[in-house]
């Protein structure tokens, strides 16, 4: 049983047996666990903006390899309460990243506390258009030891070692299907951005895409401005709800509250057999209370429940 905005209602997992105790002791726990920075003082919230959708084809291998390639850091903006958009230089100003779409690549950094070597995935939010740089979308948490160092880096003196490798190459863009869903929490839109990129940005492919998005409070959201202006540019194509797990009551949001559930994915994700296929990104507990692992090809949980295949879900 997961928490955050990855749980499905608390009334489905009452109905499943889970007592109220069981559930409130495991938010509890979660959100502890989950808990970010603030803005530094003085620090203004900055929104991502990219501009419209680019669809840019990889057009030789990646930049990185599979041996580490030192990165500096030449710019960093606040783009939401508790996550950074950092941009990092590659090795040749005047080539692209070169990344697939959709993949990842890797930051290896060891802290000067720690003598552990961090390592972890991170989906680029740039594409292939850009020169000399790639971004990267950061959530900053509290006992996370990557995302404290990565925001500790100084523009313009800190660096940090990337590398890409062939299992961070994940579904391929054109995806051939008629309807997408994109469920997604906290980062895990950063590879639904990166999809969306040469979805709406390749003037021949028609797919239509629909996205649940989960996040803690309306503050926390990010990319939400890129995500409303593509929108509103093609109401047809893309469609986005929030779902906020802990948003005030007595804020002036209007939308979906609590977690991503049944009646949620009945509403906005394509039905199975409908030629569409569930994208799935976001915290742990968020694949095992939708689809299961994200290292198990079956699909659990959930969308089990409800029909979908095996080869209609994709995990990130």
């Amino acid at each position: 049983m997961g928490s955050g905005v990855s749980f499905p209602s608390e009334q489905e997992a009452l109905a499943a047996g889970v007592t109220q105790e069981q559930i409130d002791e495991h938010k509890k726990k979660l959100s502890a666990a989950a808990k970010t920075v603030g803005l530094p003082e003085g620090a203004v919230a900055t929104p991502f903006l990219p501009g419209p959708p680019t669809a840019a084809v990889a057009s030789s291998p990646c930049a990185l390899g599979e041996e580490p390639v030192k990165c500096k850091l030449v710019q960093k903006t606040y783009a939401s309460l508790d996550a950074r958009l950092l941009t990092f230089s590659l090795p040749e100003s005047d080539k692209p990243l070169n990344l697939p779409t959709c993949a990842c690549i890797l930051a290896l950094a060891k802290p000067s506390d720690s003598s552990d070597l961090l390592v972890r995935p991170y989906t680029p939010v740039s594409t292939n258009a850009t020169l000399g740089t790639f971004d990267l979308l950061v959530k900053v948490y509290e006992n996370g030891k990557m995302s404290q160092h990565l925001d500790s880096l100084t523009p313009g003196e800190g660096e940090i070692e990337f590398k890409h490798i062939p299992f961070n190459v994940k579904i391929q863009y054109p995806f051939g299907k008629a309807k997408i869903g994109m469920l997604c929490g906290g980062t895990g839109v950063a590879p639904m951005i990166q999809a969306l990129h040469m979805i709406l940005g390749s003037k021949e492919d028609k797919t239509a895409v629909s996205m649940l998005y989960g996040s803690r409070t309306a503050d926390t959201i990010l990319g939400k401005e890129c995500l409303e202006q593509w929108a509103a540019a093609a109401p047809s194509r893309l469609q986005v709800t929030h779902v906020l797990s802990h948003e005030p009551g007595d804020s002036a949001y209007i939308g979906a509250r609590g977690f991503i559930g049944r009646e949620l994915i009945e509403k906005h994700m394509p039905a199975p057999g409908e030629n569409g296929m569930i994208f799935v990104c976001g915290p742990t507990p968020m694949y095992e209370a939708l689809c299961g692992g994200r290292d198990k090809k079956e699909v659990t949980g959930l969308l089990k429940e409800m029909g979908y295949a095996d080869e209609e879900v994709y995990k990130f």
